[in-house]
């Protein structure tokens, strides 16, 4: 035996956040199986050890592409440790909100929130015209998973809510398809927009 299983022996499963488990996590839509990174990790950071590889962040742990996505606007900007703590919180809510392992439910709200089809703007003579497309897979996951922590930004301003309860609301409505949910709402309003200009 390896130095590296017997470690693992000892240690046992590997857990995110020494807590929930990676095992039995289910990804029912295919064209997302490939780019929703379930790897285990202790830690949900890899330092940006994707940046140059092509498509390389469909290999960063889905835990820690959320947590990249909280850190973004404003204030929090660069705070990847204020983040994580956020997204770590939130996780237990969701457990105490559903029973239920929180990357299951966060696995749920990203195939729930993730548009199948966008417009683009075509330049035709001069004359510019929008056209339905359809979304590749790696955008799908970027435009659910910013849906999600903008719709927890947007609850928790200037709101008594705290952003770690506004974020795991927002996962746990949008796994269960919840048209309450920020995430929803835009992806219908996405995709409504895409069917009309057909």
């Amino acid at each position: 035996m390896s130095e590296m299983q017997t470690r693992e022996m000892l240690i046992g499963e590997i857990k995110l956040f020494n807590k929930w488990s990676y095992d039995f996590i289910e990804v029912r839509d295919p064209s997302l199986k490939k780019y929703i990174c379930l790897k285990p990790v202790y830690l949900p950071h890899s330092g940006g050890r994707h940046e140059h590889k092509r498509f390389g962040k469909a290999l960063v742990p889905i835990v820690e592409r959320l947590i990249n996505k909280v850190m973004r606007p404003g204030r929090n900007m660069g705070k990847k440790h204020l983040a994580y703590n956020i997204v770590k919180k939130s996780f237990e809510l969701i457990y105490l909100k559903t029973g239920e392992n929180p990357l299951q439910v966060l696995v749920r709200a990203i195939e729930n929130a993730a548009p199948r089809e966008e417009t683009t703007r075509i330049m035709y003579g001069g004359i510019t015209y929008h056209v339905s497309v359809d979304i590749a897979p790696l955008r799908r996951i970027d435009l659910a998973l910013r849906h999600l922590t903008e719709g927890a930004r947007l609850k928790a301003f200037r709101n008594p809510i705290s952003i770690e309860e506004a974020l795991a609301e927002e996962i746990v409505l949008a796994a269960s398809n919840d048209p309450k949910s920020y995430a929803v709402q835009k992806k219908e309003e996405i995709e409504r927009i895409a069917l009309s200009s057909r």
